[in-house]
């Protein structure tokens, strides 16, 4: 059993930074890490993901080069490092644990309760 939980969201004027944490308890070792996002009235869309063990990593089109996913081994805790945000970066961001280096939603396993990102112009 995995569980996720994440921090940092806050209210950001457009242009600022963020950075969310993920804080994983359990076996982990396996699992490819994800961040995805919902805003309102839209689907759950993929942001970042990266290989636990190995550090690979993966953004969407629409983050690369503003947005860096990491990990702390350590601390058992995934990253999302959020620069030159913008309005449409506004979301609820999620955590999420998988067997498979993907960006769908339907191959990730768990899920942690998501932390809000507002971006205002």
């Amino acid at each position: 059993q995995v569980q996720l939980l994440e921090s940092g969201g806050a209210l950001v004027q457009a242009g600022g930074s963020l950075r969310l944490s993920c804080v994983v308890s359990g076996r982990t070792d396996n699992y490819i890490m994800g961040w995805f996002r919902q805003g309102p009235g839209k689907d759950r869309e993929f942001v970042a993901a990266i290989r636990w063990t190995a550090g690979f990593t993966l953004e969407a089109d629409s983050v690369k080069g503003r947005f860096t996913i990491s990990k702390d081994n350590n601390k058992n805790t995934v990253f999302l490092q959020m620069n030159s945000l913008k309005v449409e970066d506004t979301a609820v961001y999620y955590c999420a644990a998988g067997l498979f280096f993907s960006p769908h939603a339907s191959t990730y396993t768990y899920w942690g309760q998501g932390t809000q990102v507002t971006v205002s112009s």
